[in-house]
């Protein structure tokens, strides 16, 4: 974005910024401690819980209150430009025709020990989270600086390196979410995946900017902040993501179990693995599908580790989710990386059927997930490296289908342009060849 659009758009938010304030000036309050008024629009204003106390009681009291209506008499929600700190779990769920007016910061306090505690289940590889929002035809607004903030550096610290570590909380899960858009909002420092997506239809979120990222123990590609995805979809369909930015420590955006009719384009990624298909296949006998998922215009800047990847459970089930598992059917299908620019990247592209049980190696000709139609067009840009693609499939499922199309990518290392193209059982590759056997990498 140029410096001249940037001023254009800074001024134009602090403009609806002043607006904004002003007329929530107007508007009837919901203390932390008091049962909130209703205006005759059915509007209610969350105030902060004085002197950083719980505000989440009066959040779930507002969403209550005015989060439910008919299409014709909309409700709204509106957070102030303040700080209001979250201190115990929110379940707003089931909501309907409601407006959030998204002004200030939602700030998650350090209280370890509640969250591993009391986070609640997300319904999928017994992960959990901070915060349920769900309902149809919500219309959420951050106007460019409305924040939600996980705090997450006490909880990089604590993991320590621990992946998936039990009870550690998303910072938000959108369940049971249709016909939404959620816009202009800011996540910073989440606890762990910023927000999960699951059981959701209709979805847009534009104009999200995330950043998760460990100031203490920089370790690896830069960052430590392991398992900080920038948003995950399980049993979605029709979810668009526009205009990302995205820096943390994990995957920029992953489309795992029955993620259908997926499109994220426009967005900038960084520091991260990069755009991840999966984990998928991690539930012993299941059949899910990843399908018609495109990904076009996109950054991948240094430290990334990918410009996209794809990981399956190996065939073999061991251990339980979400750090072990294996032995999931159905297939990936009808996947479009296009336009993709790499700025310096560590790597490019790949494909790994080896993912299993804390990370142990093997197995990978064991998977019965299948992995056809992908297609790869007009990537350019400069990666450390000198292999465009490290695919490595099942023999006992193998890929078909893989286009790799208008690649330009030179080596930032030493100039050329990478000739290497690693891979194992993929059936008649469309433009190239394979030149070697891939590593059998196990990418988390």
């Amino acid at each position: 974005m140029s410096s001249c659009s940037k001023a254009l758009l800074l001024i134009m938010s602090l403009t609806m910024r002043k607006t904004l304030a002003a007329a929530a000036l107007q508007l009837p309050l919901v203390f932390s401690q008091a049962t909130p008024e209703v205006s005759a629009e059915n509007t209610c204003v969350v105030q902060p819980g004085p002197n950083g106390t719980d505000s989440a009681p009066a959040i779930i009291e507002a969403f209550h209150k005015c989060g439910h209506n008919d299409a014709a008499n909309r409700g709204k929600v509106v957070f102030l430009n303040q700080t209001y700190t979250v201190k115990t779990v929110m379940n707003t769920t089931g909501l309907s025709n409601v407006d959030v007016d998204h002004q200030g910061t939602l700030l998650w306090d350090q209280n370890v020990e509640y969250w591993l505690n009391n986070s609640l289940p997300v319904g999928y590889q017994n992960q959990s989270s901070a915060w349920l929002f769900g309902g149809e035809g919500v219309r959420w607004d951050g106007h460019g600086y409305g924040t939600l903030d996980g705090n997450g550096q006490v909880w990089y610290d604590y993991i320590n390196g621990t992946n998936n570590y039990p009870g550690r909380p998303h910072s938000i899960t959108y369940t049971g979410v249709r016909d939404t858009v959620i816009e202009n909002l800011r996540f910073v420092q989440s606890q762990m995946w910023t927000m999960t997506i699951i059981h959701a239809e209709n979805v847009l979120l534009e104009n999200i900017y995330v950043n998760s990222t460990d100031l203490e123990h920089p370790v690896g590609f830069d960052f430590s902040s392991l398992n900080t995805d920038g948003a995950d979809t399980v049993y979605a369909n029709n979810i668009t993501f526009r205009n990302w930015v995205v820096d943390n420590g994990d995957d920029s955006i992953a489309m795992k179990a029955n993620s259908t009719n997926i499109l994220i384009e426009n967005c900038d990624f960084y520091t991260g693995l990069g755009i991840a298909i999966g984990s998928i296949g991690q539930y012993d006998g299941q059949f899910e599908t990843i399908e018609n998922v495109t990904i076009r215009n996109v950054t991948i800047n240094k430290n990334m580790r990918y410009g996209a990847y794809v990981k399956t459970w190996t065939g073999n089930s061991t251990g339980y989710p979400p750090n072990g598992g294996g032995g999931g059917l159905g297939y990936a299908a009808n996947i479009t990386f296009e336009d993709f620019h790499l700025k310096n990247s560590s790597g490019i592209f790949a494909i790994t059927q080896c993912t299993s049980y804390n990370s142990a190696s093997g197995g990978c000709d064991t998977s019965k997930f299948n992995i056809r139609d992908m297609r790869l067009i007009n990537w350019s840009g400069t990666a450390a490296s000198d292999v465009i693609s490290d695919i490595q499939c099942s023999a006992a499922s193998p890929c078909t289908g893989i286009v790799l199309d208008e690649i330009d990518i030179i080596d930032s290392i030493n100039g050329t342009r990478p000739a290497n193209y690693l891979c194992d059982n993929v059936v008649d590759p469309t433009g190239f060849n394979c030149t070697g056997l891939p590593w059998e990498e196990n990418p988390r």
